[in-house]
């Protein structure tokens, strides 16, 4: 029978209807693939004058700006969704609130190798992917006039992706994305109510439980949420609290390399590559400089970052758009055994 379940961290229900689709082969997978195959890659080594000039990179010792033997390189992205001129200037336009298009829009090219994605790539590689994450993510966060920086990932043509070379986004904005807004909620209300964090205890009863752990470590866990919107959504949790992944050590940046290149390449041996998304949901900029976020000053103890994983294996239709509720045909606990049973390679 379908089961409605109640995510606490997003206030959302989620209908669980698994007689829509009892097995990863009755899914629809959404190809990787993205339609540039022959075309000239401006994020290819040797290319990089087709790019606007790289803003870090992670290059060998003795190598300058520019030239072609980088590992990680980030760029400003050349057709931003907001401009890093000038400043917010928000202001009413009669019932509705209007700002400038302020912000940034950054690439991370992970590799110089055009056809190897995080879920090929050697552990030191993805180690490499993150430590850019957490520096870009750091030095965004100096900027008083962006609110939130979110690091994604779109894998394939189904997932957004534009160009085949594998590559993460950055953008920084002057609001707190709506989200995140209720993540915090849900986190602030649930700390001033117990004094806990809502993740610590979620992630607390899931390893207790175990029917929706894909893997563990001392520092991270996998988990299949409890109210999966999709087949196979994963999260990833820090097992140490922590509000913001510019707090990683040296040793969680590499155990997070690690867990996340290991979770994408189950995913991949188990559905065949499929396209996906992946978002770090991370505390927004406590300096944020036109308001001091006193709401939120509770995030060190309240929030707990985290990455999310959404394979593309089905579509958002009328009934999600109109209700905010989504069907789900694989149940978060067959989708865990399913990866558990995987054999990486």
């Amino acid at each position: 029978m379908p089961e409605l379940r109640h995510d606490p961290i997003q206030k959302r229900w989620v209908i669980i209807a698994t007689e829509r689709s009892r097995r990863p082969s009755d899914l629809h997978v959404g190809s990787s693939a993205v339609g540039d195959a022959g075309a000239f890659c401006p994020f290819c080594p040797g290319n990089e004058s087709a790019t606007p000039p790289e803003i870090m990179a992670i290059r060998p010792p003795g190598s300058h700006a520019g030239a072609p033997d980088w590992k990680v390189r980030v760029v400003p992205n050349k057709f931003p969704a907001l401009r890093i001129e000038g400043s917010p200037d928000r202001e009413a336009a009669g019932v509705y609130d209007r700002m400038n298009g302020i912000g940034a829009h950054e690439v991370i090219v992970e590799t110089p190798e055009h056809g190897t994605s995080l879920a090929d790539m050697d552990y030191r590689g993805v180690e490499r992917v993150v430590q850019a994450y957490v520096a870009r993510q750091a030095d965004l966060l100096r900027d008083q006039r962006f609110k939130y920086v979110l690091v994604f990932k779109n894998h394939g043509e189904v997932a957004g992706a534009t160009l085949s070379h594998p590559h993460s986004q950055v953008i920084a904005t002057p609001v707190t994305p709506r989200t995140i807004s209720t993540e915090l909620t849900s986190a602030r209300e649930h700390y001033h109510l117990k004094e806990r964090c809502l993740f610590c205890d979620v992630l607390a009863q899931e390893l207790q439980a175990g029917a929706r752990v894909v893997w563990s470590d001392p520092m991270f866990a996998v988990i299949a949420p409890y109210a999966s919107r999709f087949p196979f959504e994963l999260m990833i949790l820090p097992r140490r609290h922590g509000h913001a992944i510019t707090a990683l050590t040296p040793e969680e940046v590499s155990g997070l390399a690690r867990v996340l290149r290991d979770t994408l390449r189950r995913l991949k041996i188990a559905l065949g590559d499929p396209a996906y998304n992946f978002m770090i949901h991370t505390a927004p900029n406590l300096d944020y400089e036109p308001r001091r976020v006193t709401f939120w000053q509770t995030i060190p103890w309240d929030f707990h970052w985290h990455i999310e994983i959404i394979p593309r294996l089905t579509q958002v239709a009328g009934f999600e758009w109109g209700t905010g509720f989504y069907i789900n045909p694989t149940a978060p606990e067959e989708a865990a055994m399913f990866l558990r049973g995987i054999e990486l390679r």
